[in-house]
């Protein structure tokens, strides 16, 4: 077999030519793997199922990283009314209300919050505005709209109503 290229030589790749801050997400699952995404050059980690499954995954990244290295990624589907969280790509549904789950999450110690609406994902029919509203009122942390953007009047909606 040949030279094996990994997402490590692909971060220190894209951190040597990129000068703003990037966040990488996908297959974290420990906090040994924080730490080599980070090295490599990412500025930030993003995780989901992984802290859905581990709780203290998110705790143990904010203590041996920093708060600001850790984002939560939020995926959002309604069930009966209710968001609800779901894991493995928007596959499986948890028993956490993304309400409950983005408190809790803070508490834990991550630094932003990914929320993606897989309602509203890939329609270009505009953001959660309700779901964002909730949310961020909620906690103190940043919280980052994902699913449903699509014109720029959407970009407006999203930073008035779902602050």
């Amino acid at each position: 077999m040949g030279n094996r290229y990994t997402i490590v030589d692909t971060i220190k790749k894209v951190s040597e030519v990129t000068f703003i801050p990037f966040t990488v997400g996908g297959g974290i699952r420990t906090t040994a793997d924080m730490e080599k995404i980070l090295q490599a050059g990412s500025d930030k980690v993003s995780i989901n199922t992984a802290a859905v499954l581990n709780l203290d995954l998110i705790k143990e990244g904010a203590q041996n990283f920093g708060s600001q290295c850790i984002v939560v990624a939020v995926d959002s589907r309604k069930v009966n009314g209710v968001d609800k969280v779901f894991t493995h790509g928007g596959r499986k549904e948890t028993d956490w209300t993304v309400r409950d789950w983005c408190k809790k999450v803070e508490e834990l110690g991550a630094g932003e919050i990914l929320l993606t609406s897989w309602d509203k994902d890939g329609t270009k029919s505009g953001f959660d505005c309700q779901q964002l509203a909730e949310i961020t009122s909620e906690v103190s942390i940043p919280v980052i709209a994902s699913g449903g953007g699509g014109t720029p009047q959407h970009l407006v909606d999203v930073l008035k109503e779902g602050k």
